[in-house]
């Protein structure tokens, strides 16, 4: 349904690296770039993930209520790429582990990234 997400950046070479990584986990490339953003996607016909510095040339600011998931594929990626996002200056906002009051299957992390955009890691993969 989703054909892409954008997330504004104040920074976009330290969001780059941010994503890169975290990204790359996941299985994502790069699939476009621009002189103000990068987009990253697992293939063909899945959603790309973007981040810009604004068009409009204010500073980038994050949205109250706002979050982007990004699926993986079990709790070991899980808890592999929520624990990079930390190590890589992002904050937590829920670690990573069973989230029972949403489904007795959902696992998931929250983080803040580097801008303060929030995204949560998660699966629905039992252990």
């Amino acid at each position: 349904m989703l054909g892409y997400v954008m997330i504004g950046t104040n920074n976009l070479e330290k969001a780059t690296a941010f994503y890169d990584a975290l990204l790359g986990e996941l299985g994502a490339k790069r699939n476009m770039e621009g002189p103000n953003f990068i987009s990253w996607s697992s293939g063909e016909g899945t959603t790309s993930f973007c981040v810009i510095t604004p068009e409009n040339g204010e500073p980038a600011c994050i949205g109250n209520g706002s979050m982007m998931a990004l699926y993986a594929p079990d709790h070991a990626t899980v808890d592999k790429v929520y624990n990079m996002a930390l190590e890589m200056g992002g904050t937590c906002e829920g670690p990573a582990g069973p989230r029972p009051d949403f489904s007795p299957d959902f696992y998931a992390g929250y983080f803040r990234d580097l801008d303060g955009n929030k995204l949560n890691v998660f699966n629905f993969a039992m252990p």
